[in-house]
């Protein structure tokens, strides 16, 4: 599994970001692009510690979903989005992508450090599956925008 604190795997995203654009066609799924943006944000928030959703611990998604987070398997089209990261309000692409490139570039500041904080929902990750369930959370919504 490709790892975000990889500076390769880190500028790939990064690529990837740049050719995505208010006309890059939704293969599935009904977010909008700047809603997408504004989604993706959430686990970096929680990741780095700005914002936990108000989740609490969740012992059912670490016993069956925990590990889908940073394995090897693509998730499936139009998988259910956990509701405190649902999007139906407008959001502007421009803002949200521009939003969104900050904080992947504060968590790649970052890939040096070896302690994160302990996820609210799914408890304790070691630093590779953090950087592994951020690529491929990114990786699910853009394979979505065909970028």
């Amino acid at each position: 599994m490709k790892n975000l604190f990889e500076e390769s795997v880190y500028n790939e995203i990064r690529e990837r970001l740049n050719n995505l654009n208010e006309n890059s066609e939704r293969q599935w799924g009904k977010m909008t692009h700047g809603q997408m943006m504004h989604h993706c944000q959430g686990p970096f928030n929680i990741m780095l510690g700005k914002n936990d959703y108000g989740m609490k611990p969740n012992w059912l998604a670490k016993v069956f979903f925990k590990k889908s987070l940073y394995n090897d398997k693509l998730w499936r089209k139009n998988l259910p989005t956990a509701s405190f990261l649902k999007e139906t309000e407008p959001r502007d692409f421009q803002v949200e992508k521009k939003n969104l490139e900050g904080l992947l570039d504060e968590f790649n500041s970052q890939r040096d450090r070896d302690h994160w904080p302990e996820h609210p929902g799914f408890g304790y990750f070691t630093k590779e599956q953090y950087g592994q369930m951020q690529y491929k959370h990114l990786d699910h919504h853009l394979r979505q925008f065909g970028v």
